[in-house]
């Protein structure tokens, strides 16, 4: 038999305990400095990667490391049925149109930039790859730079006190619409890979099987809030007569996660029903009940998140003075100046003009925890190499350091510059 190394109940508490008093510590150091929480809270899972959390086993099944990577699901599901729940539906259609626009380049461009980006490293010799695999390889390179992580910018928002702001809601509508988009191109590229991988080329996918992805996404999205909007105020309204303390946000949370479990099933993320479940619930008369009653619960578990997202970082890829890392270092900074202009470059497709478009694309940056799924995937589809994935992961970390210091620095200082300039007309 197998021996399989399963985590005590004691170390697990004990490990549950160092995340949480470091990221604690580590956030308020960072408010000390001035920075958002959130940055102390992904140092604070860089520094434990390669202490606490190397020492915790990691097997196949509910054990182990895998605990703590569902700990920090939970976090980001509740992370975004708050900020759901501080979003107004109708705020949202009135930027809609807009956001699509920004979602759509902010996809659209990065996924051809860094196509092109693995045919030059290939044309150029910096990467090695077979002669079969470079269109998909650079297919899975495309993919991995489109998805906008809507948790890492959500949560720099909200410590900034700036979800109200017209930026702020055109950059969560859009990251969500923006993660929807990359969700059906990975099923798209998963259907291709499995198409190269059985030796049918990408005849197995047709534009029908593309449309139905597409039109499940969405459609999941639009029953799941016109439903909710019907069936939601009746039901917290009976929950509300029943008990006017605990009940209603305990059923709140309940339903939130109903909403995720859902979006699973339609192929969506979790977070996706997460933020649909907190559009309803914003509509009802007891959300202000939900939501004193979500945040502690949210807090919890949040910063679980981003010591997690933090901890994914390999460390060891950076240091220059090992001479197969220079490559390494190199394609990463490439992927890294390429992945800031293709999501920069979307919020200067907004044509309102009351509106600050640097922060819109600044918004747009951070590829976090959607970026790591996808380079995990081109990586277990044997697509990634290893040298490649550190690359791409060093990216992916990259742009989610660079949003909290740069957001916080462009809302005090180009609100200032905006300010004066509605002062002087």
């Amino acid at each position: 038999m197998e021996y399989v190394q399963h985590l005590s109940v004691e170390n697990f508490i004990l490990y549950l305990l160092i995340i949480l008093v470091f990221a604690k510590a580590f956030g308020r150091l960072a408010e000390k400095i001035g920075q958002p929480s959130v940055l102390g809270e992904l140092l604070a899972g860089v520094v434990l990667s390669a202490s606490v959390l190397a020492l915790i086993p990691s097997t196949e099944g509910m054990v182990g490391y895998d605990v703590f990577h569902l700990l920090a699901e939970i976090g980001v599901i509740l992370l975004l049925f708050e900020i759901g729940l501080e979003t107004r539906i109708a705020d949202l259609i009135k930027v809609g149109p807009v956001s699509a626009l920004v979602a759509i380049v902010g996809v659209v461009l990065p996924f051809v930039l860094g196509y092109f980006c693995v045919i030059y490293f290939q044309k150029f010799a910096i990467l090695n790859l077979e002669a079969g695999m470079v269109g998909l390889v650079a297919i899975v390179m495309g993919a991995t730079l489109t998805a906008t992580s809507v948790g890492i910018t959500a949560r720099v928002l909200a410590d900034l006190d700036q979800l109200q702001t017209k930026e702020a809601r055109i950059v969560l509508t859009a990251a969500i619409i923006d993660d929807v988009i990359g969700l059906i191109i990975l099923g798209v590229v998963s259907g291709i890979v499995s198409s190269f991988q059985s030796g049918g080329g990408t005849e197995q996918l047709t534009l029908s099987s593309i449309s139905f992805i597409t039109a499940k996404a969405f459609g999941f999205l639009a029953v799941s809030i016109l439903l909710g909007r019907i069936i939601a105020p009746r039901i917290f309204e009976f929950f509300a007569r029943i008990d006017k303390s605990n009940l209603v946000w305990i059923m709140g949370i309940a339903f939130c996660f109903v909403y995720a479990y859902c979006s699973n099933l339609f192929s969506l993320a979790p977070i996706v029903g997460a933020f649909a479940a907190g559009l309803v619930l914003r509509e009802t008369d007891q959300f202000k009940t939900i939501e004193g009653g979500v945040k502690p619960v949210s807090h919890f578990f949040t910063p679980i998140f981003f010591v997690m997202v933090g901890a994914a970082v390999d460390v060891s890829v950076f240091n220059p003075f090992v001479s197969e890392n220079i490559m390494v270092i190199s394609i990463a900074l490439i992927l890294f100046v390429v992945a800031v202009i293709g999501k920069y470059a979307s919020g200067y497709v907004v044509y309102e003009k009351d509106v600050r478009k640097s922060i819109i694309g600044v918004g747009m940056i951070p590829r976090g925890e959607v970026g790591l799924i996808f380079a995990k995937i081109g990586l277990a589809y044997g697509v990634f190499k290893t040298d490649l994935f550190s690359a791409v992961t060093a990216m992916v970390i990259l742009t989610t350091f660079i949003v909290p210091p740069l957001l916080k620095w462009m809302f005090e200082n180009e609100s200032k510059e905006y300010e004066s300039t509605e002062s002087t007309v």
